[in-house]
């Protein structure tokens, strides 16, 4: 019996990427870089922001320097302009109510920096009560180190492994999920193909949300 599902954000419950690339083609601008097209975001998100910048910047000006250069540019554009264009995806709304109903918990768990993660959350989903908000923070390691889901589970007291799913739409999610030793579920409308999710054999693998509603 599944008792909690944890939830990728960007590229599973919302769709970020338009709000994320305008974010970092700013501040690739502000430190002269050449931007990026919104279809290359598509693999640059998802390993966190420090890593975002690592990918988007051309391969000779990555620094530590330049990436706290971008992180001090995009942040505040990011928490301006998150929502400008961001919006779930098509069925996440009454998928949630769906899940609820059936006394389901839900966690976060991004690795999207914690401000931004809570921000989204609060903005789209402020109804739901997700027992954890976990987005990436100074001092903790990101997806897909286990920690994460570890202390999502924290919060449902006597829960066990077997009654946990793990739902995202990427290569790293699904290494999550299997280096917990829980179930993953691969969305594939998100920001990555279906080839890349099959690669890690998932439990499932959904096209809609109203699918998530009926596994369990």
């Amino acid at each position: 019996m599944t008792k909690l599902i944890i939830f990728d954000l960007d590229g599973t419950l919302i769709d970020t990427r338009e709000d994320i690339a305008n974010a970092c083609n700013h501040a690739l601008e502000q430190c002269g870089f050449p931007q990026r097209s919104l279809e290359e975001y598509n693999m640059l998100v998802g390993r966190g922001i420090d890593n975002l910048f690592r990918g988007a910047m051309p391969a000779g000006q990555v620094s530590e320097d330049n990436v706290a250069r971008m992180r001090s540019i995009f942040i505040p554009y990011y928490n301006e302009h998150g929502c400008d264009f961001t919006r779930p995806y098509e069925g996440i709304m009454p998928m949630l109510e769906a899940l609820a109903a059936k006394g389901l918990h839900f966690a976060v768990a991004s690795n999207k920096y914690q401000q931004g993660t809570e921000q989204l959350v609060q903005h789209f989903f402020g109804n739901h009560k997700f027992v954890k908000i976990l987005g990436q923070r100074d001092g903790m390691p990101i997806k897909p180190d286990p920690q994460i889901v570890e202390e999502a589970m924290s919060a449902v007291p006597g829960i066990t492994y077997d009654e946990v799913l793990y739902v995202g739409d990427s290569d790293v999610d699904m290494q999550t999920g299997i280096n917990a030793g829980i179930r993953t579920i691969g969305v594939t409308w998100g920001f990555r193909t279906r080839e890349e999710l099959e690669a890690y054999s998932p439990w499932r693998l959904i096209d809609s949300p109203d699918e998530l509603c009926t596994i369990i």
